[in-house]
């Protein structure tokens, strides 16, 4: 064989070979959910690869993946989770129930006045004792308040994740999702959350509600750190809100961490009682 040759089957071999890889990226970026023409960034998920946060709405009916938590003490944590075992907290009328990391805390308190007969308030805490999150049931349902143009704030939603519970639709709403949104301010203020309720048009609010619309007779809920989420003025208290100086940083928080993981996975499991 002259060297020629040698040479000749060496390229055809590179392009064979390049061609295959182009195909498989092909057929991986075909699999990738549709979140009204953006990715939606989920614990554990790779960099988006419009290089760019996320600031689609979710849809009802989104395509993204949606993680099935493995059973309590299970062993085997979620990607992006630190937690190995978890355990379950149910209240004393099964009505509801959910999986937290067996170090943390669920707590029932009194719920907050104007809530319906048999409504339910936990907390749930890390184990120093951190606030994490609040489910309430019963809450009445409250329309969103007026929102002028000049009002609104630029706000996205860095990560999105259908789950099935409970819920009505109408005007305004969506398929529950666990989310994780921003609204701009003097800073990026974060919450997370499980929702059905759009947050604004155009990609402006005024406030952004981490609520869902019960079925007729249940009462809204929420399962989130903050019911409502706004900008907040630099004299107003930030926290349970996260704060970030970038958009990357809110990103970073969601796909780099291990909190936002095990959050993410103890909202998605909430299981309610219809």
């Amino acid at each position: 064989m002259t060297g020629t040759d040698t040479l000749l089957r060496t390229m055809a071999r590179g392009i064979r070979a390049a061609a295959a890889v182009a195909l498989t990226a092909a057929a991986l970026s075909g699999c990738s959910g549709d979140n009204q023409g953006a990715p939606a960034w989920t614990a554990g998920s790779g960099p988006n690869p419009n290089g760019g946060v996320p600031s689609a709405e979710p849809s009802a009916g989104s395509t993204a993946p949606a993680a099935i938590p493995p059973s309590a003490g299970s062993g085997t944590p979620e990607p992006g989770s630190t937690v190995a075992v978890w355990k379950v907290f149910t209240d004393p009328g099964k009505t509801i129930s959910f999986e937290l990391p067996q170090e943390w805390i669920a707590q029932s308190v009194t719920p907050d006045q104007g809530t319906m007969a048999g409504a339910l308030k936990i907390e749930v805490k890390d184990a120093q004792g951190g606030y994490l999150a609040t489910l309430q049931t019963g809450l009445p349902p409250r329309p969103a308040a007026a929102c002028t143009d000049d009002a609104a704030k630029p706000y996205t939603v860095v990560s999105s994740v259908p789950v099935a519970l409970p819920h009505r639709g109408g005007d305004g709403t969506i398929e529950p999702h666990v989310v994780f949104r921003v609204i701009q301010g003097y800073r990026y203020f974060g919450s997370y959350g499980i929702t059905n309720i759009v947050g604004g048009t155009a990609g402006t609010a005024c406030a952004l509600q981490n609520v869902v619309r019960g079925p007729e007779g249940m009462g809204d809920y929420s399962f989130a750190d903050l019911t409502e989420l706004k900008a907040l003025a630099p004299d107003q208290k930030v926290a349970p809100a996260k704060a970030f100086d970038t958009l990357d940083q809110a990103a970073s928080y969601v796909n780099e961490g291990s909190e936002f993981a095990n959050i993410q996975r103890m909202l998605m499991s909430l299981k309610i009682k219809n």
